[in-house]
């Protein structure tokens, strides 16, 4: 099987923190300024986590090399076992 590519625009605009969650910057930032409110302005500044549903389509589609394999609970050891 060959390998996926990864999406060359998704690598520029999502990050993915250690937990597998992703981050991306807000819309709306580029134009017309002026007719945003500052409150606005000021929340679009920072990265901002994505709900689940969009952060499974970016993941799933766009950084297949990006998602984190549920890890299996370790089993319990009985008195037995070393």
């Amino acid at each position: 099987m060959p390998k996926m590519k990864t999406h060359s625009s998704a690598k520029k605009r999502f990050k993915v923190t250690a937990k597998g969650r992703v981050k991306a910057k807000a819309a709306f930032t580029s134009h017309m300024m002026m007719n945003k409110p500052k409150k606005m302005k000021r929340k679009a500044r920072a990265l901002g986590v994505m709900s689940d549903v969009e952060e499974r389509k970016v993941l799933r589609n766009f950084l297949p090399y990006a998602r984190k394999r549920k890890s299996k609970p370790y089993a319990k050891k009985t008195e037995g076992e070393k």
